[in-house]
Order: structure tokens, then C-alpha cells, then sequence
């Protein structure tokens, strides 16, 4: 029995090795002002079989890899509220900037870059078998108001400002 599970370790791992790198793919990234500054993000992606196999043996984790992204630029502690295969949701308190002024509300976002993320997955050792691919999604930032941005397969998301009157 020992044996049997070692040769079937050791297919997979040949498996894999012979396998084309596959990629993490970044379906939609929906990022959700609310009136106090707070964000919800709701993020959809792709992972392929060997990514799965990471996620469900708890070798990769893709919410801690957007909570991770994403408490860089976050004064306030990330939640990771609910993880799929497929999909992750999270919430940041105070993401956004705040300002009241004569003409309204001016909400402005922070820069974000999905670099760090990459740089993380580095040091897994499924590494060389896995890459991130950001080239087929699509960010939308939607304010208080309704109004949006979208950004098309971009790795680094630009501030934004909007003012709400």
C-alpha cells in the first residue's frame, strides 16, 4: 500500500512536469465603493487542473492572494468573506479616500498592481508549472453613484476619482 501511493505520487508529479504551464486567469475583478470609502471586491477566475489540485490540498490559496494585494494599500485589515473555486469576495474597510467639498463627494481610489501577486506565487514550488494571466479580464470600479470605470487586461489598475454630488 505504502508503495502504491509513492508510484501514484510519483505519476502525478511526472505528470505535471510534462504538463504545459497553465495559468491563473483573472476573469473579472468588480471592486464596489460604498458611501463611507469601504470596498467589496468580487473577483472571478480561472484555474486549471494543477491549480485546483494546489487550492483543494491547501498548497495555494487565491483569496490570500488578492488579500494580500490588496492590504498593501488598505490602512485597514482585508477580509476574505467568501472563497470559491472559481470566485473570491472580500471587503476593505477605508480603501478609498474620502473627501467633502463644495461640489459634492470625492471618492478616489487608490493605484493598484497585481505584480506583488505574481511575485508571491514565485515561491511555491508548482511555480514553473503555473502563470498568471491578467490579459483576458476586466476591472470595473462602480462608486456610490452608479458610475464606472473599466480597465481591460491590465496587470496595474490606475487611481480613479470620481466626485458624487
Amino acid at each position: 500500500m505504502k508503495y502504491t501511493i509513492i508510484v501514484i505520487a510519483g505519476i502525478f508529479v511526472l505528470a505535471c512536469m510534462v504538463m504545459p504551464a497553465s495559468a491563473f486567469t483573472m476573469k473579472s475583478l468588480d471592486v464596489t465603493i460604498g458611501q463611507n470609502g469601504d470596498a467589496t471586491i468580487d473577483a472571478q477566475y480561472g484555474l486549471s487542473f494543477i491549480e485546483q489540485s494546489a487550492v483543494y490540498f491547501q498548497l495555494a490559496d487565491p483569496s490570500r492572494q488578492l488579500q494580500s494585494a490588496f492590504n498593501t494599500k488598505a490602512s485597514a485589515q482585508v477580509t476574505v468573506e467568501s472563497v470559491s473555486p472559481n470566485s473570491a469576495r472580500i471587503s476593505i474597510p477605508f480603501y478609498t479616500s474620502v473627501k467633502k467639498g463644495d461640489d459634492g463627494i470625492t471618492y478616489t481610489t487608490p493605484a493598484l498592481s497585481f505584480e506583488r501577486a505574481r511575485t508571491a506565487l514565485k515561491s511555491y514550488w508548482f511555480a514553473p508549472l503555473v502563470s498568471l494571466d491578467f490579459s483576458k479580464g476586466v476591472t470595473t470600479v462602480t462608486f456610490p453613484d452608479g458610475y464606472q470605470e473599466q480597465f481591460y487586461g491590465q496587470i496595474t489598475i490606475p487611481a480613479v476619482s470620481h466626485t458624487v454630488p
